[in-house]
């Protein structure tokens, strides 16, 4: 059986036409909804300044409104919370990655120690304020587990983590990657045919335009899929995750989406300078970029 073949016999292979009863939103689909807002910030890395606290001033002097953090900065806390109080820059999410690929592991004390991981970065994001924690169940290399494999032990231990989640105040954000990271979850539809499934508030998702530039045929369509559970998106271009604005790229199709479904949380910088240029220059036209794209988006 080639892979193709095999991918459509397991959930995410098949995304969310494998579940009973789940149809696609239609485009037309009329509920009433806050009208969409298009809320800019960038993780901490991509923003020029040497302390936090230049970082955060530039945001602000770039009119963005959130800053991503990588990992889990619970060491950080006082730092984070004096820096941005009375800013109005607020945390948007915490990307914190697969812990290696442990929470699916088979040996189960790394599995064990990987769920405990999380809840910490839970507890931090929730002490934030933010919207939750980036999670990749596992990168290439990660794991050797088949995906009907992977399904099994993600359905087994989300629950509980989803659970914990809604108490203390956060919510695990699932991200797609492209099939050059990752063999597991590759799509939109894939991590909402997860979300679905598990109906649980503290299990959501986010959208990349990178990943989404290479695994998704129709961006607008993937995001009003995504609809509800989508809580957090990555800004970068395709072909050299640089800033928008540095090489040609449309954000609009999938602008059309987010504005369709009322997307209220985050778009956030995950990509870099082009080489030999200055950050301080480029970094804000890029969001102006994203914010002339974003007009551009009519529905």
């Amino acid at each position: 059986m080639n892979r193709r073949s095999f991918l459509k016999n397991t959930l995410v292979g098949a995304g969310a036409l494998a579940l009973p009863g789940f149809a696609l939103p239609s485009l037309a689909a009329g509920h009433a909804r806050k009208p969409a807002v298009l809320r800019l910030c960038s993780q901490e890395g991509r923003i020029p300044g040497k302390t936090l606290k230049e970082k955060v001033a530039n945001l602000q002097k770039y009119g963005c409104v959130g800053i991503e953090f990588g990992g889990n900065p619970a060491n950080r806390l006082a730092e984070i919370k004096d820096t941005l109080k009375g800013t109005g820059i607020k945390v948007a999410a915490l990307c914190w990655g697969s812990q290696k690929g442990d929470l699916v592991s088979l040996d189960l004390e790394k599995r064990k120690g990987g769920i405990e991981a999380i809840k910490s970065a839970l507890n931090t994001a929730a002490e934030l304020e933010s919207n939750g924690v980036i999670f990749v169940p596992c990168f290439h290399k990660q794991s050797d587990l088949k995906p009907e494999e992977l399904d099994k032990i993600l359905f087994d231990i989300l629950p509980a983590i989803g659970d914990y989640a809604k108490k203390v105040g956060s919510r695990v954000l699932l991200e797609p990657l492209t099939k050059k990271e990752t063999f597991y979850i590759n799509r939109l539809e894939q991590a909402v045919a997860i979300c679905n499934k598990l109906n649980n508030k503290g299990i959501c998702m986010m959208g990349d335009f990178y990943h989404m530039s290479l695994e998704e045929t129709d961006q607008t369509q993937a995001f009003v899929t995504a609809g509800k559970w989508l809580h957090h998106v990555h800004i970068a271009t395709r072909d050299h995750r640089i800033l928008p604005a540095q090489e040609p790229h449309s954000f609009v199709e999938g602008f059309k989406g987010l504005k369709q479904i009322g997307y209220q949380d985050f778009c956030s910088l995950e990509c870099g300078c082009k080489k030999g240029t200055n950050p301080e220059e480029e970094v804000p036209k890029a969001f102006e970029c994203l914010r002339k794209q974003w007009d551009e988006a009519k529905i």
